[in-house]
């Protein structure tokens, strides 16, 4: 969705490098491409007014005068204003001291409301919640059935008395979904409202009337990222109409211009405090304003990308793997990059994880001709070997490379490539585990044998209680140390960024490193 802004950006800044110093035309300049290239990405004009103006302020003050680098100074101030116009902190629910927590659902028809409540429900509960959907959309053609089918897939419970279709009373269910909660013990109570094609008075009493019927903790606004600025107009008539807590933005995964998610905070002063981007129920997630700037500025989205990597991998299997890398002498073998694989694929699309490393606005193109599909070839391919086979590719003649393509039902010059970047990858991932201290995966595997390492050492004596021998322990460095902690990833042990400002200064010059795109990039098929 912020392709053009993010191509845009990163035009105006490549411009900027290598000055030492800059001139009030060269900010002038860069403001005036800043500007353009938010009002192409359909940003509310009052909105761009505002950021352009913080923007050259910021730059012609002390702050850019005194840093050593002016360039990647205004970056950090374009970044740091982005923020600012996102909705600064991230905004995360807030329960009711007294259970259930209601949460209202508002908006128009085809937001995406009622699947939106299923993400929702199935985020609460793998948080540790008990959530129930209520389903108060009773005009709306099968919209109660719709419900019932998302909550069943969510696995969670669906309150629906009324078979809706036109009959029913919304307010009267709503408010004893509520009641049926408590009575249940159910904590989140989700509400599911209907909704029109336009704002309409109609549309509005019903939802002011189920607010003063629940007393919602929460009343989100949902809306269609890509319907652009008119996705501004109805969030204003709604906030003035019955007034919301906080914005659902849905459909991010669209391709139009993205300006609404960049001013419809500002605009409304609401924080955006969910986001969606797939049909999928996992394809929802908390919205983090600083990690979406630091996406558009093609920065990536490492704290995104670490958490979900930690949710899917298993730590044993993924730290073997890492210290295989780190060894090299081809130890990394096709098994141990098949249970790699299988554990990415449980974060999503790799088209989806390659987008949150830094500087892929180089690489849009090769990602884009990344086929999901082609990672159920590999496993197929990497099934049909044996396990002598998958632990050494080196052994593959022609007649084993046929009988795996028959085994697998492709070609043989299929396996071909498979094998060749299969070999290539290892090379690229083995450097770059070696090279650039590892990353995540090096970061476990070092943690890994530093453990290793210390259950192998002779035991040294405790520290003293007497202070002098103490102290004289300390100096001859016989005192048992703590051992050091950290995550499967490393951090904070291994010297990771922990936050999304360090990862930002971190990641501000880091570019792809060539052949990332050749494991599953269909352009670079065919034998050598």
């Amino acid at each position: 969705m912020f392709d053009t802004l993010q191509d845009r950006l990163a035009a105006t800044f490549k411009g900027l490098r290598g000055k030492g110093r800059l001139t009030d035309a060269d900010i002038d300049a860069t403001a005036r491409q800043i500007r353009i290239a938010l009002l192409e990405a359909d940003v509310n004009l009052g909105v761009v007014k505002e950021f352009v103006a913080a923007v050259k302020q910021r730059c012609r003050g002390e702050e850019l005068s005194k840093a050593l680098n002016p360039t990647q100074q205004i970056v950090k101030i374009v970044n740091e204003e982005l923020v600012g116009i996102l909705g600064g902190d991230t905004r995360t629910v807030r329960f009711a001291k007294n259970p259930p927590t209601v949460i209202m659902l508002a908006g128009l028809q085809g937001a995406g409301k009622t699947t939106l409540a299923g993400k929702l429900a199935r985020w609460f509960k793998d948080e540790g919640h008990s959530p129930m959907l209520a389903a108060c959309d009773l005009q709306r053609p099968n919209a109660v059935t719709q419900l019932q089918v998302v909550g069943e897939r969510a696995g969670v419970k669906v309150f629906a008395p009324q078979p809706g279709n036109g009959v029913g009373d919304p307010v009267a269910v709503a408010r004893e979904s509520v009641e049926e909660a408590r009575r249940k013990l159910y904590d989140v109570v989700i509400i599911d409202t209907a909704g029109r094609l336009g704002v309409d008075a109609e549309l509005m009493q019903q939802a002011a009337d189920i607010k003063a019927a629940t007393s919602p903790a929460e009343t989100l606004f949902v809306v269609d990222a890509m319907i652009g600025q008119d996705a501004v107009n109805t969030a204003v008539a709604f906030q003035e109409g019955v007034g919301f807590d906080g914005v659902v933005l849905t459909k991010l995964d669209g391709d139009a211009r993205g300006g609404a998610a960049l001013s419809i905070a500002r605009v409304v002063g609401r924080p955006i405090m969910f986001a969606s981007s797939g049909e999928g129920l996992k394809d929802f997630d908390v919205f983090h304003p600083d990690r979406m700037a630091s996406r558009i500025l093609d920065m990536g989205d490492m704290l995104t990308l670490i958490e979900q990597a930690e949710k899917a991998f298993d730590k044993e299997q993924s730290q073997a793997a890492a210290e295989k890398l780190l060894a090299g002498k081809g130890q990394f073998g096709l098994d141990d990059f098949l249970g790699l694989m299988r554990q990415m694929r449980q974060m999503g699309p790799m088209s989806k994880i390659m987008g949150m490393l830094p500087g892929v606005g180089q690489m849009k193109n090769q990602i884009s001709d990344i086929d999901e599909r082609e990672v159920d070839r590999i496993e197929a391919i990497i099934l049909s070997m044996t396990p002598a086979e998958r632990a050494d590719v080196g052994i593959l003649n022609g007649s084993r490379r046929s009988r795996i393509a028959k085994g697998s039902g492709v070609e043989v010059r299929d396996v071909n490539n498979l094998v060749n970047r299969f070999v290539d990858a290892r090379k690229m991932m083995t450097q770059m585990s070696q090279g650039m201290g590892g990353g995540m995966v090096g970061s476990m595997a070092k943690h890994g044998a530093k453990q290793q390492r210390k259950k192998q050492q002779k035991r040294r004596k405790g520290a003293s209680g007497n202070p002098a021998k103490r102290a004289a322990q300390e100096k001859a460095g016989t005192s048992r140390k703590p051992a050091e902690t950290g995550n499967p990833f490393g951090t904070p042990a291994a010297g990771l960024p922990t936050s999304q400002e360090d990862l930002s200064k971190a990641m501000a010059d880091f570019r792809m490193p060539p052949g990332m795109e050749q494991m599953f990039n269909q352009k670079n098929k065919g034998p050598r």
